[in-house]
């Protein structure tokens, strides 16, 4: 089974689901976002 059949089938599962869920309510939270913004300027100033 091909890993992107298999990550669909997460996806569509009731775990996957929440998990799903989880990250987009993370992903909204300026905490998070401003967590990932730091992360990506310390990445593009080691070039």
């Amino acid at each position: 089974m091909a890993l992107a059949d298999r990550i669909k089938r997460f996806l569509n599962s009731p775990q996957g689901r929440k998990a799903r869920a989880r990250a987009e309510r993370a992903a909204r939270d300026p905490r998070t976002q401003a967590k990932v913004r730091g992360i990506l300027a310390r990445v593009r100033g080691r070039r």
